[in-house]
């Protein structure tokens, strides 16, 4: 969208299928999916939702990356390697490590932390 001018992405991956085919709690989902489809096809899926085709994009926009570091939802390895991609491909972010895992995020005071990151760059980013 040309007229985004920032992005706040909470709890990332590269593609949302991979959250689906790796994160310890969608298991159930993924066993619904065994047989029916590969990781690769559900990640041509659901390329609309997932960040990476879109990074290049991002160059002239504020970006804020957020995970937890003992995400067993949004696997580690997969936060880091879209914060890889943005490096790589010099796209210009900050980062905000989370010192909690996927749900604890929604819990005092790791919740706070989480609101602090997002409001403090939202109001920086936005401010006119």
């Amino acid at each position: 969208e040309p007229l985004l001018r920032a992005a706040a992405l909470n709890h990332v991956s590269p593609f949302f299928a991979d959250v689906v085919w790796h994160g310890l709690s969608t298991a159930h989902v993924r066993q619904g999916l065994d047989g029916h489809v590969t990781v690769e096809e559900l990640r041509r899926m659901w390329l609309p939702i997932s960040p990476w085709p879109f990074i290049s994009r991002m160059r002239d926009r504020s970006v804020l990356l957020v995970y937890a570091r003992y995400d067993l939802t949004f696997p580690v390895d997969l936060s880091r390697k879209l914060v890889i991609e943005f490096e790589r491909l010099e796209v210009a972010h900050e980062l905000a490590v989370l010192p909690c895992g996927h749900y604890s995020t929604g819990v005092t005071p790791f919740k706070w932390l989480d609101a602090i990151a997002l409001c403090r760059f939202l109001n920086k980013a936005l401010h006119v």
